[in-house]
């Protein structure tokens, strides 16, 4: 269940669907589907999907419901696929990942599950 803290409203800069993650899109208050773990990654939308140029709500703060494309267990830092849905966050030592969150139960692809809102970056360790 969704405890949305601080939720904004925005320009879908593409068709968004429902309980996707998103990052900003080529203007001002417009937002689009994440599309990689290294996008700058701003929040979930609602359950609400949008067609490109409506309005849509994204959450930024507090617990969102996030459609899972993998596998990720409960506590794992969550980031974006090519599709906006949420799958466990592994950086690389070329490049950092971006966080949206961290999973508060383990699910499975498909599955949509809370996610506690920290948007953040994650590198790996220093050899």
């Amino acid at each position: 269940m969704a405890l949305n803290g601080l939720t904004k409203a925005y320009d879908a800069g593409a068709a968004i669907t429902a309980h996707s993650i998103v990052k900003f899109g080529s203007s001002d208050y417009a937002v689009v589907l994440g599309a990689a773990a290294t996008d700058l990654l701003i929040g979930v939308t609602t359950e609400i999907a949008a067609a490109s140029g409506e309005r849509v709500d994204v959450i930024h703060g507090g617990i969102a419901d996030v459609k899972l494309g993998g596998t990720v267990a409960r506590g794992e830092p969550v980031t974006s696929d090519d599709e906006g849905l949420g799958v466990k966050a592994a950086p690389t030592a070329a490049a950092a990942n971006r966080i949206v969150g961290y999973a508060l139960i383990s699910g499975d692809s498909g599955d949509i599950i809370p996610v506690l809102l920290a948007p953040s970056e994650m590198r790996a360790a220093a050899a």
